[in-house]
């Protein structure tokens, strides 16, 4: 029976328009994603940076129960 529903089907060949098809979308996707991965390596390396530069201090953690 399915063989049946595309016995006469004929594929219809779709011709590339620019105009409808938003032929510069890819273009500004691409280079939003060149940017976002430059910023998010410029932030990885200043964060190495300063957990490798930083001599941290964590103060002692206080809880409601201890008595003073």
């Amino acid at each position: 029976m399915p063989t049946d529903l595309f016995k006469n089907y004929k594929p219809e060949i779709l011709i590339y328009n620019p105009e409808v098809d938003g032929s510069y979308e890819h273009k500004i996707r691409n280079e939003h994603l060149s940017t976002k991965e430059q910023l998010l390596s410029k932030v990885r390396k200043a964060k190495a940076d300063a957990k490798g530069n930083q001599t941290r201090y964590r103060q002692p953690i206080r809880t409601e129960n201890e008595k003073s």
